[in-house]
């Protein structure tokens, strides 16, 4: 039996990123901890940038995740919000790389499909579906039930990207 995997998942956004730990062994998943980085909306964009730098730095180290996985980031209208959530999306993804982690990331419609089992799922049905997967994990927010979901998504679908990789060195 393969060991215990643990994996950090990442839903990433300026005001809030959200964050889930999980445990996957073989086909069992645990549920460790999760909750929000938050970032103060007076302060400049920089600062914001390493608020979320630093909580989620803290993160990585609380936690020692062997793996992480984050949202893609959704398409938004508006340019100037796609921008600064693709800057707080950059962090998510620098932080875990710059701890020597590899990261995967997927597309948010993969996420609640595998979790929800509908691609255009709510985030009420992905946060229901969080409770009945992981019964111990008490999310206070839909950020944090989004990112159990990444983490989820990730447990379920690492064994097919591992294979992916093999066959593209091989």
């Amino acid at each position: 039996m393969n060991p215990p995997i643990r994996i950090l998942g990442i839903d990433p956004g300026l005001r809030k990123t959200g964050w889930g730990v999980v445990v996957s062994e073989g086909s069992k998943l645990g549920f460790v901890a999760c909750g929000c980085v938050e970032s103060d909306g007076a302060l400049p964009l920089s600062e914001r940038l390493r608020q979320l730098h630093d909580g989620l730095s803290r993160i990585v180290s609380s936690f020692s995740p062997d793996e992480v996985a984050v949202e893609e980031t959704f398409v938004n209208r508006d340019p100037q919000s796609a921008l600064k959530l693709g800057q707080a999306r950059g962090v998510a993804l620098v932080v875990p790389a710059l701890a020597g982690l590899s990261v995967a990331e997927y597309a948010a419609n993969l996420v609640k499909k595998t979790v929800v089992g509908v691609g255009h799922a709510d985030k009420k049905q992905v946060q229901m579906m969080i409770r009945v997967l992981l019964p111990k994990a008490e999310t206070k927010s839909a950020d944090a039930a989004d990112a159990l979901a990444v983490a989820i998504c990730h447990a379920q679908h690492r064994g097919m990207r591992a294979l992916v990789a093999q066959m593209r060195v091989g």
